[in-house]
């Protein structure tokens, strides 16, 4: 045990070591991104020294979203860090730098802060709500940290400038920033959790590809008055593709390179947003507009074509699981549109009306394979459709084109127009051909327990009758009557428990042996023989007299006494008959004549005459013998059989 928790510590200790590490690449990662962001956004400044925008912002912001809590302090070193170095690279001094350090990672740690508490983790732009929810948090956070940095500038460099214009140029600066970059970074995190299809990437690489090509061509249109459009016409179509085809990354990255088009061209003085003609303050304001333009209509379509494709899918699972269901429980849903004579039947309908999938079932071709029995009430029940009585429903039979006949369950309800008249029928179609096959079933077995009831019923009512010729006392009757009807009652039970389906020779011989016999004192063999249920019923009644005379007369009787009963098929195994052997041994003396009582007519007689087989009982001193020959099936579907012989 120790070693194992030696090797447990020891695991902990790598795994902490492992986390470490990472963190620490990934604090050197953003923070060598964050310089070199910063430093791309410095050198794209105006004439006049002011930054369109500054991507660090989205850097840190983006990573904090996109890589959760666990790498926040990895990041807020990297940030400052970033920030530190990229400002004394610059004309900053070491406590401005460490001012505008702290704002920075302050921005992207209340801008991370805001999206874990209002949306769900891992955060991604395939929803429009998520889309306006950075939009927020982009302005909040750059609006509070613009506080901190217009102090910042105030107190450690002697800005010239009013305090409202230098928060006015953070906030703008870093907002457009995070808006940015920030759904970039958090795309390229969800793809590499969800890599997108491979016919995807190719497709948004190859509208990537052409966007960079119309950014080109619009940067080298001369600044005329017929150009303004242009750029509109040549962006937006494909800007419409990569969103509507593509996963939001795509879109991410077609905004990253429309900003850097745009900042570019602003910054050296050529096409649309470089006019040398206009003041720089008001080409700041457009290119800032144009860069947001872009960004939201870019964001706002690729969620809204990113929620249907969801609802796509949500929609065609659901489809699916409906189809499912409707297939698993044989039901299938139909239209009737009586104005154009048209039906729609669910994807089911061909596998359960038997049609080929590829043609359409018309109102009159299901019609005319309606059973010609069925065929009338049908029409009969839907032409007294009204608007006081919309629905109906009826079990009708239906023949498949494999010509095989169903039973089906239709319940349907009627729409009407405004002047009353029949327009369209919605309903569903229930194939209900097993519970049909199931209510004949049981209409027959209840019949069959009727009968067996009966024939009971009328075997108890036989042995009462012929019983009291041969009793001598009534106590004498009623005991032999007792006996012979719990015999009756014990092969029913048996009988009962197969479901009527049967009952094995060696069951029923043990069976009736049982309040008798033992293990001991019987033996019994033979090969598997299935009787059936009237050859069972009349066996028992003969074993049960056997039985009864062996414990009151015969072998039973004593303690040293035995009973064998064994069976054969005879020379040929599947012979229609089977022969038993009943042989009483180490038993009291019997008498050559004993008085042929009620019990010896019923063996001598019931096999004969109920099952068309043959007895053969003799008596000899050693014990009663008795060999029966019964066919497995009755030669005709005897009535009970008086002791006399005649059939009842």
């Amino acid at each position: 045990m120790l070693q194992n928790l030696r090797w447990h510590a020891q695991g902990t200790d790598s795994a902490d070591k492992w986390r470490w590490i990472s963190l620490s690449w990934l604090a050197a990662i953003i923070g060598g991104v964050y310089i070199l962001a910063a430093r791309l956004s410095l050198s794209l400044l105006t004439p006049d020294g002011v930054a369109v925008f500054w991507p660090a912002a989205g850097v840190a912001s983006g990573a904090l979203i996109a890589f959760g809590p666990p790498a926040r302090w990895a990041v807020i070193a990297g940030t400052m860090v970033g920030t530190v170095v990229a400002n004394l690279l610059g004309d900053r001094n070491l406590w401005s730098s460490v001012v505008f350090a702290v704002c920075n990672a302050g921005e992207a740690l209340l801008a991370a802060y805001l999206i874990q508490r209002f949306f769900a983790s891992p955060f991604s732009l395939d929803r429009l709500r998520h889309v306006l929810g950075l939009l927020g948090a982009a302005i909040v956070a750059t609006a509070v940290s613009g506080v901190g940095g217009t102090l910042g500038f105030v107190l450690f460099h002697g800005a010239t400038t009013s305090t409202l214009a230098i928060w006015q140029e953070w906030f703008a600066s870093d907002a457009l920033g995070i808006i940015t970059i920030a759904p970039l970074i958090i795309g390229l995190a969800s793809a590499t959790r969800e890599p997108p299809a491979r016919g995807e990437t190719v497709e948004g690489l190859v509208a990537l590809a052409s966007l960079i090509v119309m950014s080109v061509v619009v940067i080298a249109l001369p600044p005329e008055p017929w150009t303004i459009l242009v750029p509109v016409a040549l962006l937006f179509p494909v800007l419409l593709w990569i969103s509507a085809r593509c996963p939001p990354v795509f879109a991410a990255a077609a905004v990253f390179i429309v900003t850097l088009a745009i900042v570019w061209t602003t910054t050296i003085g050529i096409g649309q947003f470089g006019d040398a003609n206009l003041p720089i303050a008001e080409r700041v304001f457009a290119a800032r507009a144009g860069i947001l333009a872009v960004a939201l209509c870019a964001y706002v379509l690729a969620a809204l074509f990113a929620e249907r494709r969801q609802h796509e899918v949500v929609l065609a699972e659901s489809e699916a699981r409906l189809q499912e269901a409707l297939t698993a429980g044989a039901v299938t849903t139909f239209v009737w549109d009586l104005g154009t004579g048209s039906s729609q039947r669910s994807a089911n309908a061909a596998q359960i009306l038997g049609f080929d999938p590829k043609q359409t079932l018309t109102p009159n071709g299901f019609l005319s394979r309606v059973h010609a029995g069925d065929r009338a009430r049908f029409k009969a029940l839907v032409r007294a459709v009204s608007s006081e009585r919309p629905a109906y429903s009826m079990t009708f039979r239906f023949k498949r084109t494999d010509e095989r006949e169903v039973w089906l369950e239709e319940t349907a309800k009627a729409e009407f127009d405004v002047v009353g008249r029949l327009v369209r029928l919605k309903g569903l179609t229930l194939d209900v051909t097993a519970r049909k096959r199931a209510e004949d079933e049981q209409k027959l077995l209840i019949a069959a327990l009727d009968q067996r009831e009966k024939d009971l019923l009328a075997r108890v009512a036989a042995v009462a009758k012929d019983m009291k010729r041969s009793s001598g006392s009534l106590e004498e009757y009623v005991e032999a009557l007792d006996l012979r009807i719990r015999s009756m009652a014990y092969t029913h039970a048996l009988l009962s428990q197969n479901q009527w389906q049967g009952i094995e020779l060696a069951e029923l011989i043990r069976c009736q042996l049982a309040p008798s016999g033992t293990d001991a004192n019987t033996t019994v063999s033979g090969p598997k023989v299935v009787l059936s249920v009237a050859v069972a019923q009349v066996l028992a009644i003969v074993l049960h007299e056997l039985v009864t005379n062996a414990a009151k007369h015969g072998a039973l009787s004593t303690p040293h006494g035995r009973v064998e009963v064994s069976w054969g098929f005879g020379a040929r195994e599947d012979a229609a008959k089977v022969s038993i052997a009943w042989r009483e041994l180490g038993g009291p003396a019997v008498a050559s004549a004993p008085k042929c009582k009620y019990g010896v007519s019923i063996i001598r007689y019931v096999i004969p005459q109920e099952l068309g087989g043959s007895v053969e009982l003799a008596f000899p001193s050693g014990g009663v013998c008795a060999n029966i020959e019964i066919p497995l099936e009755p030669a005709h579907n005897g009535k009970p059989a008086r002791a006399d012989g005649v059939i009842e």
